[in-house]
């Protein structure tokens, strides 16, 4: 009985640290066009699980001299450009922003090694309010997106702003 008690006692004393956890990223990966491109991107869906909406406002790495946050829009001649987004990117409260080709992603600009197929980037995410997130992210050349493009849902924000699955 004492074991059963320490053991539900150690298990509450977690549930503090776990409740923080404000800021969850599922589904992570990244990708190069090419092992001597000079740049790539991760894409990821970016989860708010508190109730105070949120913004990631930066993102680190050791991989590249400069990451960025950025988005693709349309120009006023149709062409799709890629834009760096100084402000950052919404993450509601209690929904999930998802980060796809085509779309929302984080860029990792002057490479210092090669992207290869099953390598790991360790990428941190800085958020407005919430704490620091680091998360391991898997380099993964062969996968193909969910389906084709941003598509534009939610906040009317002109940034991209995606909810569900993908990437």
């Amino acid at each position: 009985m004492f074991l059963k008690s320490l053991a539900v006692a150690g298990a509450l004393a977690l549930l503090p640290t776990l409740s923080l956890a404000q800021m969850q990223v599922t589904d992570p990966y990244a990708r190069a066009a090419s092992p001597v491109a000079i740049s790539g991107a991760a894409f990821m869906a970016v989860t708010n699980a508190s109730d105070t909406d949120d913004r990631i406002i930066a993102a680190s790495s050791d991989i590249a001299e400069r990451v960025e946050l950025h988005t693709h829009i349309q120009n006023a001649d149709g062409v799709m450009q890629m834009v760096h987004l100084e402000d950052g990117i919404p993450v509601p409260a209690g929904e999930t922003v998802v980060l796809e080709r085509g779309g929302l992603h984080v860029m990792f600009l002057g490479l210092r090694q090669p992207m290869n197929n099953g390598d790991a980037i360790t990428l941190t995410l800085e958020f407005e309010t919430a704490d620091p997130l680091t998360v391991t992210v898997p380099v993964d050349l062969d996968r193909m997106p969910s389906h084709g493009g941003a598509m534009h849902q939610g906040h009317g924000n002109g940034h991209g702003a995606m909810h569900g699955s993908g990437g």
